[in-house]
């Protein structure tokens, strides 16, 4: 596993010299700002005083802090600012005019119009400044004010519809898609717009919202739906259209995911799981015909995966050049040989000196990769060196503290 935390020769990530506000809380927008701070961008974050970002308390904890803020605040400088007062809302324009590129911010749209930090705010102090907005429903049309999570944007956005097996409840993934998906567009949008600001000169606001970043997602959908008036039904772990791709039963009680939807590669399997019949019938040579007997392909390879133990089956799959992979829970995925050569994991160390293992940078750039720096810091562990750049001194910290405002 590599560590790049203490490397001083590695050279600055991708991103070095882009400097970016964060003004969100639990995950889309602060998932958007770790992917670029860990490719080099100084990414300010900015918490309300006293209790923070939520996810500082979610899920397990290490002492009094979850294990998933280290790894999410990444890289970051976390600063303390009440953005519900007067003062607060000064600090941050005096942040973006200081020289910030970008501002990231998730709240329900309105919200920082009325705490005076909307776009027409910022780009009265720099003119330049890219605002990206990212919410349940985006910032304008009738649902806009309605709050968003990231469940109820898979729901909406035709995620959570197709997640479920025919006539059952859908579910979800055990993981907050919704807004990690929204956090990716979020950053692509960051670097577009930036990419177009060096060549006009000009910021822009970005709307981006989680219910569309899913939909965007959804490969095939509407324009079947448009043409055809074709809705697509669950189908479990199967592919609709595509046949064979499911999950199979092992032995052992683990399954595999199996691929063979090219016409070969259908061939192959067949005759591995012992159905020549299958192999050669001419009405299955091609994937429309197989898609209206998937139930019998199926069966028949869940026949024979059932029989053998997950690692056997995968042998013979990959000896047969067959696209197949275990079903992996986070434990197989740490353990796996492969995992463990490509150097997905850093190691980072808490402030109590405990090591903590978190998903490398990706993803990997060959001259310039990112790096893990340090894990998310304490709660306002940078006031002093982010306000003390715009002239505040301990005295002037000290006071705003006692106010509430830092």
């Amino acid at each position: 596993m590599p560590n790049v935390v203490d490397d001083p020769h590695a050279p600055a990530g991708a991103l070095a010299g882009l400097k970016v506000l964060e003004l969100g809380q639990f995950l889309a927008a602060p998932f958007a700002t770790s992917m670029l701070a860990a490719h080099g961008a100084e990414v300010i974050k900015v918490e309300a005083p006293g209790s923070g970002d939520p996810i500082r308390r979610w899920r397990r904890m290490h002492g009094d802090t979850s294990v998933w803020w280290y790894a999410i605040s990444r890289n970051k400088k976390c600063i303390t600012c009440n953005l519900r007062t007067p003062e607060g809302q000064d600090l941050v324009r005096r942040l973006v005019e200081s020289g910030i590129d970008v501002v990231v911010e998730n709240f329900r749209p309105g919200t920082l119009e009325r705490w005076n930090l909307g776009y027409e705010d910022l780009r009265r102090v720099k003119a330049d400044v890219v605002l990206v907005r990212i919410s349940g429903y985006g910032q304008t049309g009738p649902y806009a004010s309605r709050p968003g999570f990231a469940n109820v944007a898979e729901a909406f956005g035709g995620l959570r519809h197709l997640t479920a097996e025919p006539g059952r409840p859908p579910v979800r993934s055990g993981l907050s898609l919704g807004d990690t998906i929204a956090g990716l567009h979020a950053a692509f949008a960051a670097l577009a717009a930036i990419y177009e600001r060096d060549r006009s000169g000009q910021g822009q606001e970005v709307d981006v919202a989680l219910y569309e970043s899913v939909f965007n997602l959804t490969e095939s959908l509407l324009p079947e739906y448009d043409l055809f008036g074709h809705v697509r039904m669950p189908t479990g772990a199967a592919l609709e259209g595509v046949v064979p791709s499911n999950s199979y039963p092992t032995a052992d009680g683990k399954w595999v995911a199996i691929g063979a939807n090219a016409d070969g590669l259908y061939v192959r399997l067949m005759e591995l799981v012992g159905r020549p019949d299958l192999a050669t019938d001419p009405a299955l040579a091609t994937n429309d015909g197989r898609v209206a007997r998937a139930d019998e392909i199926d069966a028949a390879i869940a026949a024979w995966t059932r029989a053998r133990p997950r690692d056997d089956v995968l042998a013979a799959l990959v000896d047969a050049g067959i696209p197949a992979g275990p079903i992996n829970d986070i434990a197989d995925i740490v353990a796996d040989p492969h995992v463990r050569a490509r150097g997905i994991v850093d190691r980072v160390t808490l402030p109590d000196g405990t090591p903590l293992s978190i998903v490398a940078p990706l993803p990997r750039f060959g001259r310039t990769p990112g790096r893990t720096e340090h894990p998310g810091p304490a709660l306002g562990e940078h006031n002093r060196e982010v306000y003390g750049s715009l002239g505040l001194s301990d005295e002037d910290l000290a006071e705003l503290a006692e106010r509430g405002v830092v």
